[in-house]
């Protein structure tokens, strides 16, 4: 079903990004029915809380009132609640937080993946095949292809999602995608920064992009990105940039070390970025500095696959502190999948991440590179308090994630209080 429109109501960076106060009620984008005053989940063989750390509770249940998380425990003991569901020992994980999508678009870039599946390499070039696309799409078309690929995802378990602009790159059509991103997704990235038009000067398209593209993006979007990368914005493009959107309150998001060791992780570092995004050529120097600060490494092995880059160090950059978050990076071009539970079996069986350290990666991980991961209505975990999303499997536990890849497994989903599968 498809959400109905409702006016976007702006949200300043500095409430959006708290750890500590209540996060901002979240667009609807799953098909649902009213809130029942209390539900009460009972019967899990395994619940995975990530409270704290994996958090791993058995026989457990847990109580929704309205939106929240108001209990969880023991199923023997559980409150009663004015609705029951037995899940039957099945597994229940919080939802996905999907932290890094690329899904207000039009068109797809099927032959581009046959040529790269062919032996071509991966260009960032290909972007602007997808930016003429979308360009000439009507706004209802976008809406719609959004609010599918949302459904779609949340009916593999996704309940938190972050979506980006960057392929409009004009004031216009940046502005539009937003705008249409903002009535449905849970977080709304600014990414005018994502290649510079075919035919404009750089210098020139980064004026426009810390300047009019800026002030009007603004009031729909919470964060910053740009593609610091060979062939996109070079270092000193990509600070100024950042740099621009920080004054305006939007908190900064960087797409590095995709296609090679370069700036990326240093200038999210020093800006002091939720997240550097890609981090699949790194330096031991890019390792320490993540390790040594509260940005998060969010690795997309689906890009990786569709790129035929090497897998990110997901092992490394565990063992060596850093923390690390998965996401699909669902796009068109480089990764067109919404399956969050593919991206947790690719870490577990391909980049040495056990079970339970890329369960926590798609989930807890992805809501700290959001900052939702504290606080009331906090995301990516299953406490009082928490944003109530729950994700159950068909399987008595979350090791069948990897155990069982390419599985379709998820058999409820509650999000935000309200059954969507």
């Amino acid at each position: 079903m498809t959400p109905t429109p409702r006016p976007v109501t702006a949200v300043s960076a500095s409430t959006r990004h708290s750890t500590s106060s209540e996060q901002p009620a979240s667009p609807e984008y799953a098909a649902s029915t009213e809130y029942p005053a209390s539900t009460v989940v009972t019967g899990i063989g395994e619940l995975t809380t990530n409270d704290p750390g994996p958090g791993i509770l058995r026989d457990a249940a847990v109580v929704l009132e309205a939106d929240r998380i108001a209990w969880v425990g023991e199923s023997a003991v559980a409150p009663a609640a004015d609705a029951a569901v037995d899940v039957g020992g099945r597994a229940v994980l919080p939802g996905w937080v999907d932290s890094h999508t690329h899904l207000v678009f039009a068109g797809d870039r099927t032959a581009e993946f046959e040529a790269r599946m062919a032996g071509e390499p991966y260009q960032a070039g290909g972007i602007a095949t997808t930016v003429a696309r979308t360009r000439a799409a009507s706004d209802a078309d976008l809406e719609a292809n959004l609010t599918a690929h949302l459904d779609e995802a949340v009916r593999q378990g996704t309940t938190c999602l972050e979506t980006k602009t960057g392929y409009g790159l004009t004031v216009e059509d940046e502005t539009r995608s937003a705008r249409i991103a903002a009535r449905h997704a849970d977080e709304v990235t600014y990414l005018g920064a994502h290649l510079v038009p075919p035919g404009a000067d750089a210098e020139s398209y980064v004026d426009l992009v810390c300047g009019d593209m800026l002030d009007a993006v603004a009031p729909y979007a919470a964060w910053v990105d740009v593609f610091c990368e060979e062939g996109a914005f070079d270092e000193a493009q990509s600070e100024r940039i950042v740099a621009a959107a920080a004054t305006r309150g939007l908190g900064v998001r960087v797409h590095g070390n995709q296609l090679g060791a370069g700036p990326g992780v240093r200038l999210a570092v020093r800006h002091d970025a939720a997240s550097v995004d890609h981090c699949t050529h790194l330096t031991d120097e890019d390792v320490d500095a993540l390790a040594s600060s509260a940005t998060v490494a969010t690795l997309l092995p689906a890009c990786d696959l569709s790129t035929r880059q090497p897998l990110a160090p997901a092992r490394r950059l565990w063992d060596a502190g850093a923390t690390v978050a998965l996401a699909s990076n669902a796009n068109p071009g480089s990764s067109y999948t919404t399956s969050m539970a593919f991206c947790v079996a690719t870490a577990v069986l391909q980049m040495g991440l056990t079970v339970r350290e890329a369960v926590w990666a798609a989930t807890a991980g992805g809501a700290r590179a959001l900052r939702r991961d504290a606080g009331d209505g906090a995301v990516g975990t299953v406490r009082a308090g928490a944003r109530a999303d729950l994700h159950v499997l068909d399987a008595p536990s979350a090791t069948h994630l990897a155990y069982r890849p390419g599985v379709p497994l998820t058999w409820a989903v509650w999000r935000c209080g309200r059954r969507a599968v």
